[in-house]
């Protein structure tokens, strides 16, 4: 049971630390309401419409396939780092895996994904 102690002090400071940053900000934060720092903020231009509004599916799904290509991006790291060692083997799969990123590409290309608006 000792042996968790360290682990509990530590629980507790973090605890204490959120109570007391929390109680502070509260304490030293205007009491009285503005409608002019209430007031939805976008860009430093008036707003037109409610900001809580539905964005276009097709915002997602350009915002996914960003998040698809930057991800199967960061796997050409390791492969260049151990370029010499995986030899041609390595290289004959990088390219199966290039080949299929870029009909991925093409596919969603064809298809009007990538099309802003």
């Amino acid at each position: 049971m000792i042996a968790y102690l360290p682990v509990l002090l530590f629980i507790l400071a973090a605890i204490a630390f959120g109570a007391v940053n929390l109680s502070l900000s509260w304490l030293v934060r205007p009491a009285r309401y503005d409608p002019v720092k209430m007031a939805p903020y976008e860009c430093g231009i008036e707003t037109v419409h409610d900001p809580r509004q539905r964005y276009s599916v097709h915002y997602y799904l350009i915002a996914v396939l960003f998040i698809v290509f930057d991800v199967e991006t960061v796997f050409l790291f390791p492969w260049a780092v151990q370029y010499k060692v995986l030899g041609w083997f390595g290289f004959i799969e990088m390219s199966v895996f290039i080949l299929i990123l870029v009909i991925a590409y093409l596919y969603a290309w064809k298809k009007g994904a990538l099309e802003w608006v």
